[in-house]
């Protein structure tokens, strides 16, 4: 158990934090999900641009790394072009 109160502060900031980046992780995850299963091409180049902004927040804030936020979204760009 922590022994100072700024450690305890610590510990309570970062489970909120913790909570937030796991909410924001997987509603990008379910969004990027959404984008695949689209099989209408206009639903899908509407959905794009907020996916791809939702991966680019979470780039950076680090919760997730730069250059899969880029992949993803290239493999998006793909994906969405070959409907």
């Amino acid at each position: 158990m922590a022994n100072h109160k700024s450690a305890l502060k610590r510990i309570r900031a970062n489970s909120v934090k913790q909570l937030r980046n796991k909410y924001q992780h997987k509603t990008t995850r379910n969004a990027v999900r959404d984008l695949r299963a689209a099989t209408d091409k206009k639903e899908a180049e509407a959905l794009f641009p907020k996916v791809a902004a939702m991966l680019d927040k979470l780039a950076k804030s680090n919760i997730i790394h730069k250059n899969k936020a880029s992949n993803l979204k290239s493999k998006l760009a793909k994906h969405v072009a070959a409907i």
